[in-house]
């Protein structure tokens, strides 16, 4: 049986579990998860690899309405995935309807090239089999899906189902990556998407799409185990930077104490981790800012 490989567009709107779904099939943390909706920026990159193909999963941005240039990246960049793929894959929540904002990713996706497929997520909030039918009809109905795969991605049901599915559409190719790498990202946008994920769990909603995070430094001592790190959290008002640090410092902290144990098991040794939180007014909106930050990084595939 010959080996295969290709890439993968996971696209939907915020919030339906794209990036847990990714993590959970790559079997590691490689996009921040949260319970707030337009959590990813970036077009992140993700390797499965097995005995029979190497699958290469782009998790987008959710395509939302952008309310400032930052949010018109972020579209672009999930729009940008429909292309030059193998396949995508369209995930969506239990919500009994089709709304506009899934509504628009359907048309789009009746234009692709390549094979789509709905993956049915957040299955476990379900109440009956016959809700389940319900929604696979549904979507049945619309007549652009390849298939429909009903999964909880939190509780890692049915993720051999997903799979199989890719793999039976990949065309026979070389493994683009070694066996034991499962991103293309550099350490420094993991660990600064892992605080920024932190700073999502700990503050208040008003806040987490105001934020990026700016690592200043990242260096091993000599002859120790034991890697510093000091960053920049950038918010947009001064209101915002009381509310993530906190009274008396205290949510600053958690912030630290949570990021620093998820980084030190992600570089695998002890981290020393110092963060600071600075005001820059209407960030989101400024292009040399957010080219600065990075944010602006899409690659062709």
């Amino acid at each position: 049986m010959e080996y295969k490989s290709g890439f993968v567009s996971i696209v939907g709107r915020p919030n339906v579990g794209k990036s847990t779904l990714m993590n959970n099939i790559v079997g590691e943390k490689i996009a921040i998860m949260s319970d707030k909706p337009q959590t990813t920026r970036n077009t992140i990159q993700a390797v499965y690899t097995d005995e029979e193909a190497q699958i290469v999963f782009m998790d987008t941005p959710g395509i939302h309405k952008p309310k400032n240039r930052l949010g018109e990246m972020m579209v672009k960049s999930a729009e940008d995935a429909f292309k030059n793929v193998d396949c995508i894959i369209f995930v969506v929540d239990n919500s009994k309807s089709i709304g506009k904002g899934d509504s628009m990713i359907i048309e789009n996706l009746r234009k692709a090239k390549t094979p789509v497929f709905l993956i049915l997520n957040k299955i476990d909030k379900l109440e009956s089999k016959e809700e389940l039918f319900d929604l696979i009809k549904m979507y049945d109905d619309l007549e652009v899906f390849k298939d429909i795969i009903p999964t909880s991605a939190l509780n890692n049901s049915n993720l051999d189902s997903i799979l199989s599915v890719i793999k039976k559409n990949l065309k026979p190719g070389p493994k683009y990556f070694p066996d034991y790498m499962i991103t293309d990202q550099p350490e420094r946008v993991l660990v600064s998407e892992l605080i920024r994920e932190k700073v999502l769990h700990y503050t208040n909603e008003e806040v987490p799409h105001g934020v990026a995070i700016e690592i200043e430094r990242m260096k091993v001592r000599p002859n120790k185990n034991i890697m510093d790190i000091s960053a920049i959290i950038y918010c947009e008002r001064d209101s915002h930077k009381g509310i993530i640090i906190g009274k008396n410092g205290r949510k600053l902290k958690g912030i630290g104490k949570s990021a620093r144990e998820e980084i030190e098991f992600l570089l695998g040794t002890q981290v020393n981790l110092q963060l600071w939180v600075k005001v820059k007014e209407n960030w989101r909106n400024l292009q040399n800012y957010i080219n600065d930050l990075g944010l602006n990084e899409n690659k062709e595939y």
